[in-house]
């Protein structure tokens, strides 16, 4: 029997078209006919502007350079060629190109690529042109034959872009009722010609005595320059120059220029809420020209100067020209309008930030004030202050030492970043704590003797009023800051099922252990331990003696001054947390409206209306009641004060003294935080100032101080009585 060539041929068939498909022939069949003779294919010259381009794209320049003809090596090295983008880029502020092949045409070693590039600028938005590349076949690749004018088709070795800018004034920042915190100010650049210099001893020695500038400083800057340029040496305060106005204009080669500068006519005036202004970093410069800018500006630093970059600096205009080696206009390729800056309104009141940062004067520590009912930040303060002003133009060296080897910290925002055990503070949230998860009423009755002996001999704990409260309840006891009272709430809660962690719930759900929100400003979250917190930070257990020394505000506790702002405006106001703002509104704009800013709930305290008004109640009675710490720093007060004292054991010399609280009692407008660092105690430090404050607020006259003499206090009943916490 014949073999079936179709059991074999058909097979091999298949399998030659599928790996004749498999190379991408289009014609299988062309395979089975004789090879013609081989004639070599050129490599496609779009294929290689292709990857040219997207090269270019990326920015890529120094591996750009792999891709040019010889000839155009030969020319240019690879610096050379990389620093003509990276001067172009930098002149015409470009933030980005797409490059866009048109159409190739390619006829034997030679080929012309048309393409589009379109740039996007910081200064002037999106410029485009159409050019052309150049290319030649060296061996089996295409290479580009480089020109300048690539980049732009009218740039030349000898022309480049140019920048007019069109800067609008920076916005200023005013207080709630419209004065001014930072503003456009003048300044007068007193500087010299060489040149021109008749008399250059007489001329060198009345300006450094004007300026500060040393003499041999003032040659050195001199010597550096050409005859006929103008040496900028220091910027004045007009009101500085017009002291010498007189002598200065009179000095042959001395040269005045007037411009414009940020001024903050407060000085340290609410310095930490205003904030200043800085020279861009080298490691920002990239981030910082993504959202137009050219680099060489002062930006918002810190405060409301940072967080309102965008609204205060408006939108940079330009024209964008190409110019030559004299500097002379050759074309005009793209222009934008400047966009307006925007005013900022703060919420806080200037008078009051004045009175506040008297009261507390040159001791280390923090005070803020808020409307309960908004979270507005009415004050805010951090002692010691420092003056944003030394910040304007070129800091010294000095000026910067000086300011970061300070022991006291001047630029530490206290009020948003400093943590400090609450002490007595807490015991509101342990009253919470007790009155809706540890079965108490206001009624339930303690023992205090001075001393409690819950976790043993060994472990006896004093309270403040060493010779006791006596019979107490729990109401009284937080008016009287009982330590024992609260000593016996802590040991009864770490009793309860997830008793150790109960005070931790409580304190979060007023608002501690996470950052207020306050926009645009550093906080720190605090601590706010429990037993998971301690086994992994310290890898150790929870005791009894945690909760307990937790329950008084001491232990690993540790809270922002504006953290007890926020606690104690939500007492204040029924119940409800608000996220602090600093910012009132952003003025509207020709193009745009204004900004406001609502009040934003992020939280309510977890209590019942009637264990809330009981802890108000508590807290009217320590500045009014016969038990309370506060009786006497508000003697006499005319307005109804409801706050806590508080003395924070640290380590240190001497306690931290708090004091923080609301006004009027009855209907609170103001709440008010008081620290003060190493202050002692609460009663004596912190409530004497939070008084000055409200005084302000309400306009109120202080009373006129009297003789020094003894008084005898209601809660002094001892010898071995301590100070109220």
């Amino acid at each position: 029997m014949k073999p079936d060539r179709r059991r074999w041929t058909c097979p091999f068939i298949v399998l030659l078209c599928v790996l004749i498909a498999a190379a991408g022939c289009s014609e299988p069949l062309a395979l089975l006919q004789p090879a013609p003779t081989a004639t070599p294919v050129l490599p496609r010259a779009e294929l290689a502007a292709m990857a040219f381009l997207r090269t270019w794209e990326r920015g890529e320049f120094s591996a750009l350079y792999d891709q040019l003809s010889s000839g155009s090596r030969a020319r240019w090295t690879r610096e050379e060629f990389a620093q003509q983008f990276r001067q172009a880029y930098s002149d015409a502020a470009v933030l980005s190109v797409q490059l866009q092949i048109r159409s190739a045409l390619q006829k034997e070693n030679e080929a012309k690529i048309a393409f589009h590039q379109a740039y996007q600028s910081a200064a002037v938005g999106l410029f485009e042109a159409d050019n052309t590349l150049s290319m030649t076949l060296e061996g089996d690749r295409w290479l580009v034959n480089w020109v300048p004018s690539l980049i732009w088709p009218a740039l030349t070795s000898a022309t480049r872009f140019y920048i007019a800018e069109k800067r609008p004034s920076r916005g200023n920042i005013y207080d709630r009722n419209g004065l001014g915190l930072a503003v456009e100010g003048q300044v007068v650049t007193v500087g010299v010609v060489p040149g021109q210099i008749v008399n250059e001893p007489d001329v060198v020695a009345t300006l450094s005595r004007i300026t500060g500038l040393s003499v041999p400083n003032i040659r050195e800057r001199m010597s550096k320059a050409r005859a006929d340029w103008f040496v900028p040496l220091k910027d004045l305060p007009v009101e500085t120059y017009q002291q010498y106005a007189g002598l200065l204009e009179d000095l042959a080669g001395v040269v005045l220029r007037q411009s414009r500068i940020r001024a903050y006519s407060g000085g340290p005036l609410a310095a930490h809420v205003v904030g200043y202004l800085g020279k861009i970093r080298e490691d920002e410069l990239e981030a910082w020209k993504q959202r137009g800018y050219r680099g060489d500006e002062s930006v918002g630093r810190a405060g409301l100067e940072r967080w309102g970059e965008t609204y205060l600096v408006g939108r940079k205009g330009g024209v964008l020209t190409v110019i030559d080696n004299q500097g002379l206009t050759l074309s005009t390729i793209a222009e934008r309008p400047a966009q307006p800056s925007r005013n900022i309104y703060a919420t806080i009141d200037r008078t009051l930030q004045a009175a506040a940062q008297l009261a507390l004067g040159d001791r280390v520590g923090a005070i803020v004030a808020l409307d309960p009912r908004t979270g507005q930040v009415l004050a805010m303060v951090s002692s010691p202050s420092f003056d944003p002003n030394q910040f304007v133009g070129e800091v010294s060296p000095a000026v910067w030492q000086s300011l970061l080897v300070d022991p006291r910290r001047p630029l530490f925002n206290r009020a948003t970043q400093g943590t400090y055990p609450p002490a007595s503070l807490f015991k509101v949230i342990s009253t919470a704590a007790a009155l809706e998860a540890g079965g108490y009423a206001p009624t339930s009755p303690f023992q205090c003797n001075g001393v409690w002996y819950g976790l043993g001999a060994r472990w006896a704990k004093t309270c403040w009023l060493r010779s006791g409260h006596g019979p107490i309840d729990l109401a009284a006891g937080l008016t009287a800051s009982c330590d024992v009272v609260f000593y016996e709430i802590g040991k009864h809660l770490h009793e309860l099922e997830d008793g150790p962690n109960i005070l931790a719930q409580y304190a979060r759900a007023f608002g501690l252990g996470r950052i207020t929100g306050l926009e645009g400003f550093d906080e720190a979250a605090g601590v706010v331990p429990d037993a998971d917190w301690k086994s992994q930070t310290l890898r150790e257990s929870w005791y009894p003696g945690d909760t307990v020394n937790m329950a008084i505000g001491q232990g690993y506790m540790l809270v922002t001054p504006l953290q007890m702002a926020v606690m104690f405006s939500a007492v204040a106001n029924g119940g409800i947390l608000y996220a602090p703002q600093t910012v009132l509104r952003v003025e509207a704009s020709e193009d745009e409206p204004e900004i406001t800013f609502p009040r934003k709930e992020v939280g309510r305290l977890p209590l019942k209306p009637d264990n809330l008004e009981v802890i108000r109640q508590s807290l009217l009675s320590v500045t009014s009641g016969a038990r309370g710490t506060a009786i006497q720093a508000f003697d006499g007060f005319p307005i109804s004060v409801a706050g806590k004292t508080g003395t924070a054991e640290h380590g240190g010399e001497e306690p931290h003294a708090w004091f923080a609280g609301y006004a009027p009692a009855d209907n609170p407008q103001v709440a008010v935080a008081v620290l003060v660092e190493e202050g002692g105690e609460g009663s004596k430090t912190a409530a004497p100032i939070f008084r000055r404050v409200v005084e302000a607020y309400f306009d109120i006259e202080p009373p006129t101080p009297t003789p020094t003499h003894t008084v005898t206090s209601a809660v002094q009943v001892t010898p071995t009585s301590a100070a109220p916490r």
